[in-house]
């Protein structure tokens, strides 16, 4: 069984780029059942600052080459664009996705200010429906929940507690609440059984914020745990609101389940398929699911860890975990009521949870499907599809660059987000948006230019943009990853900003200035989100007794 043919071959006839559509128009496809992607081209700090439709999907205009394939894997499914509805972006990015193969794009006419106009609401932040299903999944479901407050006290006390974090390992080992176990939200029912001491013991789920601390929770009450389990309310940020200290590192392994524990977690399988209708698939219906991938689009997404995924999946599988699969549902699923494959071990309980989520959520057909002992899998991570193939342009080499650098005879633009710049980027470099090129060249010095970018495969796709500055343009071979391989120095900080260092949201940990102040912005934006899609006719999650 294999999974390579999850994206479509495009088609040679490409449709007119700049068709538009009305507001109206887009309301009834986005009501309809019909696949429809809504991707808005902007930056994705300006989209999260400005505003945005609820259902649309973030793919810069810059990065449409190496995020297009995964996010819109079927070329002939209606692509509609959208910007603020001021200048040229969305435009751009329509002829762009036409360019490579799309053949079904249109521009919303007006952008998100003509549905605004129209009554539609535009919602600030990012991942905002899956945390606007957070939100709603409380008040739905009445999960509990504990003050940080009272959580500590019994902790003081040593009552019987345990505290799982259901945030990515990676978060996890930024900082976490001191004794908690990393177990990411998906793993909580199936790896719950053997960090529990006994059904008496209080299990409190936690993350930085609210939305995974009560999904965590609720699938472990939904999954039929016996315990008591509460949510953390306002995660670690209420835990910093009451002077509580954090830990950082010290993520110890959380075992697989035994014989005794898997046999438990497969009884929630059961329950959560009985509850939300969750529909498996065989061997053989995913593969007439690939045979039929250019009239439906087909997600094939693995839920389980990245070192299981890396270990052996099935050929064309992207990797998913399955709590920020839930979490952060934009980032993988592009296309509206696509077919959603989740693939898991044999147990299939974290396939199970994060399906009964995503059912609820309304996103697309979702099947789980368990590997097998005859499952021909591949090794590694998930490579990266370029749209329209790395194109040949000239490079340079770190010990050229550095000599360069070194005579003051070169400008380098690096063209990362604006995080990883400010973490550590070439000294003297400028960071830049590839969307914004060739804007602000005038303001450098008449130098040759060198970009640069993570693993240079974006600062490569940036030179077509800078093919009439008049200046001559190669591209660090390598990346920065090769300057840093080799142990070259790096510089912190926004040191030199050649455009705005709008390009990416940043969360509440990453704001300058009053921490706390920004904590408490984000909560009360949060908080505010159920309001928000009580008046939004375009929204229908689902609520399964």
């Amino acid at each position: 069984m294999t999974a390579t043919a999850a994206l479509q071959t495009p088609s040679a006839e490409l449709a007119e780029p700049n068709r538009l559509i009305a507001v109206e128009d887009l309301r009834n496809l986005l009501a309809g059942g019909g696949e429809v992607a809504l991707v808005d081209a902007r930056e994705e700090g300006v989209r999260s600052r400005d505003g945005h439709i609820l259902q649309s999907v973030p793919l810069p205009l810059g990065q449409i080459e190496l995020r297009a394939a995964a996010l819109l894997p079927r070329f002939g499914a209606p692509v509609v664009v959208t910007d603020s509805g001021v200048g040229d972006l969305a435009t751009r990015a329509a002829r762009r996705l036409s360019e490579l193969g799309y053949s079904d794009v249109s521009v919303l006419d007006g952008g998100v200010a003509a549905w605004e106009a129209a009554g539609g609401i535009a919602y600030t932040g990012s991942n905002v429906l899956s945390k606007a299903f957070g939100e709603f999944v409380e008040h739905a479901y009445g999960t509990p929940r504990l003050p940080a407050r009272e959580v500590k006290e019994r902790l003081d006390r040593g009552e019987d507690i345990v505290i799982l974090d259901g945030r990515t390992f990676q978060e996890f080992e930024n900082f976490h609440i001191p004794g908690a176990h990393a177990v990411p939200n998906a793993e909580l029912p199936f790896r719950v059984h053997g960090l529990v001491p006994s059904d008496d013991t209080l299990v409190v789920v936690n993350c930085a914020g609210r939305t995974r601390s009560i999904i965590g929770a609720q699938a472990l009450i939904n999954a039929g745990f016996p315990n008591t389990v509460v949510a953390l309310e306002n995660g670690t940020m209420a835990w910093l609101f009451e002077g509580y200290d954090l830990a950082h590192g010290d993520r110890a392994e959380v075992p697989a389940p035994g014989p005794a524990e898997l046999e438990k977690a497969r009884a929630s399988v059961a329950r959560l398929t009985r509850r939300f209708g969750i529909r498996t698939l065989d061997r053989e219906g995913l593969a007439r699911f690939e045979a039929e991938r250019d009239a439906r689009t087909l997600y094939v997404l693995d839920v389980r860890t990245r070192a299981e995924y890396e270990a052996g999946h099935l050929p064309g599988a992207l990797w998913a975990e399955g709590g920020q699969l839930v979490q952060a549902t934009d980032r993988w699923v592009g296309t509206r009521n696509a077919r959603i494959v989740l693939v898991d071990d044999a147990d299939g309980v974290r396939a199970a949870i994060t399906a009964s989520w995503l059912i609820q959520l309304g996103v697309g057909e979702v099947y789980v499907l368990g590997l097998d002992a005859a499952d021909r899998l591949e090794k590694g991570p998930e490579p990266q599809v370029v749209l329209g193939g790395a194109p040949t342009v000239a490079a340079t080499q770190v010990p050229g660059l550095e000599r360069l650098i070194a005579r003051d005879a070169v400008v380098v633009l690096d063209l990362d987000t604006s995080l990883a710049y400010a973490a550590g980027h070439i000294p003297g470099a400028r960071f830049a948006v590839r969307a914004r090129l060739p804007e602000g060249l005038d303001t450098l010095p008449p130098r040759p230019l060198v970009l640069t970018s993570a693993d240079g495969k974006l600062a490569a796709l940036a030179v077509a943009e800078l093919a009439g500055s008049g200046r001559q343009v190669s591209v660090l071979e390598g990346g920065t990853a090769a300057w840093k391989a080799i142990g070259l120095p790096l510089e912190t900080g926004e040191t030199a900003l050649l455009h705005a260092a709008d390009d990416v949201w940043r969360s509440p940990y990453q704001e300058a200035g009053d921490r706390h102040a920004a904590f408490r912005r984000y909560l009360d934006w949060e908080i505010d989100l159920i309001r928000q899609i009580e008046r939004d006719d375009t929204i229908a999650f689902k609520v399964y007794s």
